[in-house]
């Protein structure tokens, strides 16, 4: 044995690191010296016995052997008291016990070549092993640190300004993009009851219905769409896109193959817009990180005849790129209101972007002037929100909201009337204090900020339901859909103010008003508040 070697386990870093040399310890042989004095130490012993056997009775060496070993008996438990009392002062440089007082070390630690600590026994005389509990699976949510200066944040008074009696933004809250980025989260939010979506697909359409629908978004019966509201953990639903192979491809909406892969390659947040009818000039982004702009897919839908006049006038060239925005060129349109076809990303961007986790949607006359990942984290992640859009920043009820579309010819009247009168008999009430917590029924729809999860998805399918069945007017369409699912689920959609909204976006004209304007001075836009940074 004295050219081999045996590793051993201790529970003590001290005197052992010295000769602990690639995890073992070698057992040396035994002197010459040493046997010689364990010789002596035999025939002591011997003399010792003989001499008590010769002076004791035959009748008591029984009695004496008994004794002995019970006195032996009780050093050893004394002995073994005191080991333990020893090892439970866990002093410097040893290892918790697993006791009941110490618990179990979530990694294990040992000396030698094995790894492995003890375990505690249960009542059957199983070892077992605690272990770290795992991972969340969903997305619990986070407070910032007590005295974060966004804890207690509040908004200012309106600056009074006579001259100027009409929306304005105000100050928002936001924290680095360093630290946004970070906590980001790692897994997707819980989506209450529904699980999973199947997107209705039909090559030959039955058009049998009541009323409403198109070649694109199908023609669901009042049946069908009463059974969409009927919320389940598995739901086929209808939502756009349901004839040929995928969106995209021969459904109306068309998009070229390699504009499809480059969105279907999109797999973290996506900011997405529309120009149709060459309507808007398209806005840069401004304050955007590098980050963001090496993460971020930034994605502008544009008509035919919008790429027509980019090609002209905005210098879209073969790279298909305009500043941070890529150019998607949409064929085969399925609406000819163009209102009606801008609601198709607008509404429908998980069906766009199917592996995307997180989307902001900003109408094309937008220009953004936060970062993605600033506005994801102060709507959504600090809310533990995964739908968030802006209130109106006047009108809080449907009713009122039909009026205001009638009055300024947004849409032909008749047919916002046959909308209000539906919604009527379903029941539809005007807004009232009794649906608090919820503080309007009518949203300012040209932002979108979501988390693609079942719900938030279904949420989008059935409103862009209601559009394609009834008028294009999206905010009057709104809170049924919300009403309905949350009458099932308890959840429901966080509105925030107007104001904020309109401080991570600035509004621009549209082309038309800019032709207008070019005659006289130019117009003058306002930008918003300078933000609260931490």
């Amino acid at each position: 044995m004295s050219g081999g070697s045996l590793g051993i386990r201790s529970a003590s870093f001290g005197s052992l690191e010295k000769q602990q040399q690639n995890g073992v310890l070698p057992i040396q042989a035994p002197s010459a010296t040493a046997r010689t004095k364990s010789f002596k130490l035999l025939k002591e012993k011997e003399s010792l016995v003989h001499w008590v056997c010769k002076f004791a009775g035959r009748q008591n060496i029984g009695m004496l052997i008994l004794f002995l070993i019970s006195a032996a008996v009780f050093v050893r438990v004394l002995h073994v008291g005191k080991g333990e009392d020893q090892e439970n002062d866990d002093g410097p440089g040893s290892l918790p016990l697993n006791n009941s007082v110490t618990p179990l070390l979530n990694e294990v630690q040992s000396v030698g070549i094995e790894n492995r600590v003890s375990l505690p026994i249960d009542a059957e005389g199983t070892e077992v092993r605690v272990m770290p509990p795992p991972p969340p699976s969903h997305f619990l949510g986070y407070t910032l640190p007590s005295g974060h200066p966004c804890n207690s944040f509040s908004l200012p008074p309106p600056p009074a300004d006579k001259k100027r009696s009409g929306p304005r933004p105000c100050p928002v809250c936001y924290i680095p993009t360093e630290e946004a980025i970070a906590l980001m989260p790692k897994v997707p939010s819980f989506s209450p009851v529904v699980k999973s979506l199947t997107y209705i697909y039909e090559e030959n359409l039955n058009k049998e219905t009541e009323f409403g629908g198109s070649d694109f978004g199908g023609y669901p019966t009042l049946r069908q769409r009463d059974d969409s509201y009927d919320i389940r953990e598995s739901m086929d639903v209808h939502c756009g896109f349901v004839k040929g192979s995928k969106p995209g491809h021969g459904t109306g909406f068309d998009i070229d193959d390699n504009d499809l892969l480059a969105m279907e390659q999109c797999h973290g947040v996506v900011v997405a817009s529309a120009i149709f009818g060459a309507f808007d000039v398209i806005q840069q982004p401004k304050n955007i990180s590098e980050y963001s702009k090496q993460t971020v897919c930034f994605f502008m839908f544009a008509d035919e005849e919008t790429e027509a006049d980019l090609k002209a006038n905005g210098g879209l060239d073969e790279t298909k790129k305009i500043g941070v925005w890529r150019i998607v060129v949409v064929h085969n349109l399925p609406y000819t209101d163009g209102r009606r076809n801008g609601k198709i990303p607008k509404l429908l961007t998980h069906r766009l972007f199917p592996n995307a986790r997180f989307s902001l949607w900003i109408d094309g006359k937008l220009e953004l002037v936060f970062d993605p990942y600033q506005i994801l984290e102060r709507f959504l992640w600090r809310k533990n929100a995964t739908f968030a859009i802006s209130k109106h920043y006047k009108r809080f009820d449907v009713f009122a909201e039909a009026e205001a579309n009638k009055a300024a010819g947004k849409y032909d009247n008749a047919s916002i009337d046959f909308q209000i009168d539906f919604y009527k008999k379903e029941g539809l009430t005007p807004y009232s204090e009794s649906k608090l917590p919820i503080t309007s029924d009518v949203p300012e729809g040209c932002v979108i900020i979501r988390e693609h999860i079942p719900i938030s998805n279904l949420l989008t399918c059935l409103w862009f339901n209601e559009v394609d069945r009834f008028t294009s007017r999206d905010q009057i369409s709104f809170s049924t859909v919300r009403d309905k699912i949350a009458a099932k689920t308890n959840w429901t959609v966080y509105m925030f103010l107007d104001c904020e909204r309109r401080n991570f976006v600035v509004q621009q004209y549209h082309k038309e008003v800019l032709a207008r304007l070019a005659q006289n001075a130019p117009p003058v836009i306002n930008p918003p508040p300078p933000p609260v940074f931490v």
